[in-house]
């Protein structure tokens, strides 16, 4: 339940609610009242709940916590830039492994360029038992994130960067993305 808001009004007042005659009992009146103050924050909150479900309307506050639930990583970002990947959540998680999904999940984070180099390869033989061949390069994913400055025209959506993002907060991320067997590297340029 959201905290009492002072000055909140009910549209359900008691005292309306009351017989004629306790409607003007002066007791009555000042019971109902102190009852009004403290149900005003749930009537609130149950006729805007659909609100709560919806990143793009839910309070500041509030979208921690929807984040948490849709899988979506949450960090001291622009509200807007939370509200995205809020947003975005479901349709990344049915990406998962993906290196699309990755560079929306980056970019939905850090709100510079994501580029994902990948050079895995895949090995087939008609023979059985043969060997993979010796190529001397190892397979990784290499993440390179663009950021702009708060001063420069910003990242790829337009907008200012917001706060630094750093390696280990890309890198964290990129984990929860990539399948487990896979190495990464990361590389943060700016901008």
């Amino acid at each position: 339940m959201r905290g009492a808001v002072r000055g909140l009004g009910s549209p359900y007042t008691l005292a309306q609610q009351l017989p004629a005659v306790f409607q003007e009992d002066e007791v009555a009146e000042l019971l109902t009242a102190a009852w009004d103050e403290v149900l005003a924050p749930v009537i609130s909150t149950l006729d805007c709940l659909d609100t709560y479900f919806d990143p793009w309307l839910a309070p500041p506050d509030y979208l921690r916590w929807l984040a948490e639930r849709l899988g979506a990583p949450d960090g001291p970002w622009p509200v807007e830039r939370r509200r995205d990947m809020a947003a975005d959540a479901i349709r990344l998680h049915g990406r998962g492994g993906c290196a699309d999904a990755l560079r929306d999940w980056l970019t939905h984070m850090t709100g510079g360029r994501v580029e994902v180099f990948e050079t895995a390869r895949v090995y087939t033989s008609a023979v059985p038992d043969t060997a993979f061949p010796e190529t001397g390069a190892v397979d990784q994913v290499t993440i390179r994130v663009t950021l702009f400055d708060d001063s420069s025209a910003g990242g790829a959506d337009g907008a200012a960067a917001g706060p630094a993002v750093d390696g280990e907060e890309i890198a964290a991320l990129a984990a929860t993305c990539l399948p487990a067997h896979v190495p990464f590297r990361v590389e943060v340029v700016s901008g």
